[in-house]
């Protein structure tokens, strides 16, 4: 059992509060106990509460208690380092304008977080500040506590080792310098050097199995943006190269597609070409779909044979039959 060291009325009405709100029904009984105070003197926190307009319920009888109800006014709300942090991640996956402080959902995110303690508010407000788009994969999400040690670790640019878990799920130890944390496409990742690759890498933040911060600073490259970067990196080195003809300008094709399908080269005026790589043809022959233009796949076969396979589906999808 733990007991809390304020003595002041104030501090033990904030944390009865904070009780009320993590433990629905509890009782005056053991209100009491966690305050280190009687039971009588747990219900007087209870009477300053509602004093000071925040609507705490009770229930008689043996399975009765305290609740924190709905009242005209929002009481005050506590959250651990955690659970804000998961707030926060969670905001920004489903809504990629929740780091824009001048739409609303940016702006409410922006007064939970002025709320918080500096402690929480702080790598808080740091994961907000990441870019994200679209919602994130469920079973990839990454864990707050090391996604904060990541974020922190970009701004104060300190060298990390990392325990890295690949996709065959073969462990790894690296030591990277931590660029920045982006959210591309439902998923977090980390653009960083790799002094054990000697290369610029892209990693899987629900990879990272383990941090530790060392004592190396480093200088971030002048021309850094993270967004491109790890567009560009999701783009390239994969087992299928991919060109396509488009017939349009490059500036028109660029607002069609995302970045991580490839890159736009300028053909003449009116057309461009899409270079990229894939290692899921029937996924790339999809995305294919948002060009608004006639376009012709160059290679590889395996993206021109699941074009195909789309094309016929969607021709059959579009006959009528007709009675007889």
């Amino acid at each position: 059992m733990t007991t809390v060291d304020e003595t002041s009325p104030t501090a033990r009405a904030l944390v009865c509060l904070e009780l009320l709100q993590n433990s629905p029904g509890i009782t005056a009984e053991r209100l009491g106990e966690r305050l280190g105070v009687s039971d009588r003197a747990a219900r007087r926190y209870v009477a300053v509460l509602r004093e000071a307009g925040v609507p705490i319920e009770s229930a008689r009888g043996r399975y009765g208690g305290y609740r924190v109800g709905r009242g005209h006014r929002l009481p005050p709300l506590m959250f651990t380092n955690t659970e804000a942090l998961a707030l926060v991640m969670a905001v920004i996956e489903g809504d990629h304008a929740a780091g824009d402080p001048t739409v609303p959902v940016g702006s409410a995110l922006g007064k939970i977080i002025r709320a918080l303690p500096a402690t929480v508010a702080e790598p808080a407000d740091a994961v907000r500040r990441v870019s994200a788009t679209r919602r994130a994969h469920r079973d990839t999400s990454p864990d707050p506590g090391t996604t904060v040690q990541l974020v922190d670790a970009c701004s104060a640019a300190r060298r990390l080792r990392l325990g890295y878990r690949s996709g065959s799920g073969r462990d790894r130890v690296l030591d990277v310098d931590p660029w920045a944390v982006v959210t591309r496409h439902g998923r977090w990742y980390l653009l960083c050097w790799s002094h054990t690759s000697d290369a610029r890498r892209v990693l899987r933040v629900d990879r990272v199995v383990s941090v530790d911060l060392l004592p190396e600073t480093f200088e971030p490259p002048q021309d850094l943006d993270p967004v491109r970067d790890v567009e560009d990196h999701l783009s390239d080195g994969w087992a299928h190269q991919v060109e396509i003809l488009v017939d349009a300008p490059a500036a028109t094709v660029r607002a069609w597609i995302p970045r991580s399908l490839g890159r736009l080269e300028p053909v003449d005026d009116d057309h461009c070409r899409l270079v990229g790589s894939t290692d899921e043809p029937d996924w790339y022959a999809q995305q294919l779909a948002l060009l608004r233009t006639s376009f012709r796949i160059v290679g590889p076969a395996e993206v021109q044979e699941a074009a195909r396979m789309i094309g016929r589906n969607l021709l059959r999808a579009g006959e009528v039959e007709t009675p007889d």
